[in-house]
């Protein structure tokens, strides 16, 4: 098992806060698991299960195993997330799922790798052998981001869905969780790409739930979520690109119905479809609109990356977690 570094510091030998943060939601088999998984290979690392309204005992559950609980009312994954980056203050985050699928034995590594890099987060690549594990829906899903954002940031993860991430206090502190529900790796990843933030991945293994687990996941309902995703994708972090595919369509379609009439004129001299030509003209002033909303959207966007990264300046690096903030 790789170990993580320890410092000296003017207190002596220091070692990172870690704190594991589990977001649980109706996950009475396999939450014990998990909390004892990740208690085994981090013995000094502070366990919080965030327990999003569960009705089977999830919560007495996970206390009775030493984890730290808290609740969350308001119902998603995107929430349950802000409230984790919030309330809990450490030096290094490390989160997974409540369902025992992640390999905890690969935290120690991931540790490692984010603090001989100086990185602001490593992702868990899933490497599953068993189908049922990893579904084909969600494959093609994942698929589907991760060339979106390769061809939005010029670079992306091999597993852009993973649910199993170390990050930084730096990263955590800077980050504003805006999604409410299974996006929230999506909204993630983006965040880090957008900054240019140093990221890196390594494959962990990724198995099936325990017996009397059930997934929450919906192939149809959570492909249509990625497919908003994608679509909301485009309009915020490129939106010339987004409000210019509009403005050429308006424009060409107002081009089209624009041809006759002007062949008409110059035959002549008359306008006869008048109608036609006030659709023309509606659709040209349209593009026009359309266009000019993705240059001020453009700025927009810039003036927010900017603040966006001068809040993520106002935190340590990872490696020096010996200095408290």
């Amino acid at each position: 098992m790789r170990e993580y570094p320890a410092v000296e510091s003017g207190e002596g030998v220091a070692t990172p806060r870690i704190a594991v943060i589990l977001p649980c939601y109706n996950e009475a088999g396999a939450i014990v698991q998990t909390v004892e998984d990740f208690r085994r290979v981090l013995p000094a690392a502070d366990i919080y299960v965030f327990d999003n309204n569960s009705s089977d005992g999830s919560r007495e559950l996970a206390a009775g195993a030493g984890a730290i609980v808290r609740r969350v009312s308001q119902q998603g994954k995107g929430h349950v997330v802000r409230r984790m980056f919030a309330d809990v203050d450490a030096d290094i985050y490390i989160m997974a799922d409540g369902d025992a699928t992640y390999e905890a034995a690969a935290a120690p590594r991931m540790v490692a790798a984010m603090l001989e890099d100086n990185l602001d987060m490593v992702v868990g690549s899933r490497r599953s052998e068993i189908e049922e594990a990893y579904r084909k829906g969600h494959r093609f899903g994942n698929w589907a981001l991760t060339s979106l954002l390769k061809q939005l940031f010029g670079r992306s993860f091999t597993d852009i869905l993973s649910g199993y991430r170390v990050f930084s206090r730096r990263f955590v502190k800077s980050f504003p969780v805006l999604s409410a529900g299974f996006e929230i790796e999506t909204e993630i990843s983006v965040h880090a790409l957008e900054l240019s933030m140093p990221v890196a991945e390594i494959v962990t293994a990724y198995g099936a739930r325990p017996e009397g687990s059930v997934s929450k996941l919906s192939t149809y309902r959570d492909g249509w979520r990625i497919l908003r995703t994608i679509i909301t994708l485009y309009r915020i972090e490129r939106p010339i690109l987004f409000f210019g595919i509009i403005a050429a369509i308006l424009a060409a379609t107002g081009l089209g119905l624009a041809v006759p009439l002007i062949l008409t004129y110059m035959k002549t001299g008359l306008v006869p479809r008048f109608p036609t030509a006030i659709l023309v003209t509606g659709l040209m002033i349209l593009a026009t609109l359309s266009g000019m909303c993705g240059l001020i959207l453009d700025t927009v966007v810039r003036g927010r990356r900017e603040m966006r990264r001068l809040a993520y300046l106002a935190f340590r690096a990872p490696s020096d977690f010996a200095r408290r903030d």
